[in-house]
This record gives C-alpha cells, sequence and structure tokens, in this order.
C-alpha cells in the first residue's frame, strides 16, 4: 500500500468512473484498476462493486476511503510543514471562490498576489457553497472565500469584508424616479433570483417582502451575468452585490441602481479555512493582499 494508491480509490469514490478516475490521477485505465486490485488483494476486501451499471462503493469500501482521506491529509500536512520550515509564504495554495464573488474579487489582488507572494501558487475553484465546504473538509481545498461563516467545528474563518447589496433595473423603470430605494418598493415585478444551491439567492430572498412571493417565479439564472441580462432585456429587477456593480456594463446595458435601505442588505464575506491547516501566515498574507484590493466603497 501507499499514497499514490490512495489518490486512486478517493479518486474513483469521488467520480464514480474508472477511465475518468484514471485521467484525474494522470495514469492510464489498466494502471489504476490494477493497482486497486492489488490493494482489494492485501486488504483482503472489496471496495467497489463494478458491474455493467457502473461500479458503488462498499460498505467496507466506505470507511476505508475516509480513512485514506485521513491519511493523504496528513502527508499533506507533512509536506506542508516542511515546506513552512523553508519558506512558509512559498509552495501551492488551493483558493475556492464562490461563483457570485470569484469574477469580481480575483482581478483585485491577482496581481498584487504574484508581485508580494513570487513564490507561492495558487491554484482557483469556483463552486457553490456547500461543495467548496465539503472540499474544505476532506482537504481538496486549502482555503475559501465564502459568505457564509463556518458550521463545522474544524473550520475557521477571517472575516474578510461586508458587501452591501444594490438593486438593479432598466433606466425607463418607475423605480429609477426614487433617490433611493428599499425591497418595499419593489411593487409589481417578482425580484430575478438565481437558482437553488447559491447563497446569494438565500440571502436575497431573506430581505424580499412575502408579498413579492406572489407571482410564480419561472425565470431563475445560474450566474449574475444572466440575471443582469434578464433585467436589460425587460424581465425584472434584481439585487447585485457591490463589487458585481463595478464597471462600465450598466451604462452599456441601460441599466440603473439603488444601493439598498433595508437593514441587512448586505453579507459578511469569509476567508475560511481548516483550524489545523499548518500554514497559518500564509492564510494571513492572502487576507492582507485581498483586503488591500478591496475599494473603499467596502
Amino acid at each position: 500500500m501507499n499514497l499514490r494508491d490512495l489518490d486512486y480509490i478517493c479518486a474513483v469514490a469521488d467520480i464514480g468512473h474508472f477511465g475518468q478516475a484514471a485521467e484525474a490521477c494522470y495514469v492510464s485505465q489498466p494502471t489504476l484498476s490494477g493497482q486497486i486490485k492489488k490493494l482489494e488483494a492485501e486488504l483482503g476486501v472489496t471496495l467497489f462493486e463494478r458491474s455493467h451499471k457502473g461500479i458503488r462503493v462498499t460498505d467496507i469500501g466506505k470507511e476505508i476511503i475516509a480513512v485514506a482521506r485521513e491519511a493523504r491529509e496528513a502527508a499533506q500536512r507533512i509536506k506542508d510543514v516542511a515546506a513552512m520550515a523553508q519558506d512558509p509564504l512559498a509552495g501551492t495554495l488551493s483558493l475556492g471562490l464562490i461563483p457570485t464573488i470569484a469574477p469580481y474579487l480575483i482581478p483585485r489582488f491577482v496581481a498584487k498576489l504574484q508581485t508580494t507572494l513570487p513564490n507561492m501558487t495558487i491554484h482557483y475553484r469556483e463552486d457553490i457553497t456547500d461543495r467548496l465546504n465539503e472540499a474544505l473538509m476532506m482537504g481538496e481545498l486549502d482555503v475559501a472565500v465564502l459568505a457564509t461563516p463556518p458550521l463545522e467545528d474544524s473550520l475557521k474563518a477571517i472575516e474578510l469584508y461586508v458587501e452591501p447589496f444594490w438593486l438593479l433595473f432598466p433606466k425607463n423603470h418607475e423605480l429609477a424616479e426614487l433617490d433611493k430605494a428599499s425591497m418595499a418598493d419593489v411593487k409589481d415585478e417578482d425580484v430575478l433570483l438565481l437558482t437553488e444551491g447559491h447563497c446569494f439567492r438565500d440571502q436575497a430572498l431573506s430581505i424580499c417582502r412575502p408579498a413579492q412571493k406572489r407571482r410564480q417565479q419561472s425565470l431563475r439564472a445560474t450566474s449574475l451575468e444572466t440575471l443582469i441580462n434578464l433585467v436589460a432585456s425587460g424581465q425584472g429587477v434584481t439585487l447585485v452585490p457591490a463589487l458585481a456593480m463595478r464597471g462600465g456594463w450598466i451604462s452599456d446595458l441601460d441599466l440603473s441602481s439603488h444601493k439598498l435601505t433595508d437593514k441587512g442588505a448586505s453579507r459578511q464575506i469569509y476567508l475560511t479555512y481548516r483550524k489545523r491547516f499548518p500554514r497559518q501566515k500564509a492564510i494571513q498574507a492572502l487576507a492582507g493582499i485581498i483586503r488591500d484590493g478591496l475599494p473603499d466603497s467596502l
């Protein structure tokens, strides 16, 4: 048994396909399948049930793979501790961000990150909150920028910034006549929201009036860009986080906006990581660089 074997079984469990798992591990399928069979023979148990319908992780396989994940994380911590002894701000750091933050925040700090920490390589991953939290717990990610506080005891977070919400609408909309706006001013249109699974959808719903649920909403989007273009086509209004408001696209799309005056019309952004993650100095440095790139309006 070796760590590479543990990589193989974890990949198959995550992906659910031997061929695709082999590609992810950069080996041929016969190599991956052969090593897993050898591991099963060594352990005397079957980790995966194979059939023409696909594969299934056996009950004992689930237990062993859970331990394998812990072993892989421990091995990575050993490497991290050794690297930290040489240079705590060098090496690779995997950073996750949710889709309503990633395209607007990354451009604000990536250049300074390269100049300030030239020996550090950042691997970026954009995904929804639940999957990023799971990746953190499993050791697949080192750190993540999230809009929700950590719920697991093994996770810790640094508060990065508070981001207000803005109400976005067409320039010819009646809301354009107001000097300021709250959700109570949205009378006739349903608010366009992201699909389920996005934490920004839940945050937007938390400040929407119950009256706004009176019309069945059939238009939902998987990205802020889609929401914004739906608003530009006259389909309704939407809420947008402050960083997404910066740039010239509002005037290009003939849109207007108001910063919402509702209590709680904002979100706290966190930099979340595992408490046992050994490279604490790298996390603190990353947090400082992200904060330095923020606009004064936040």
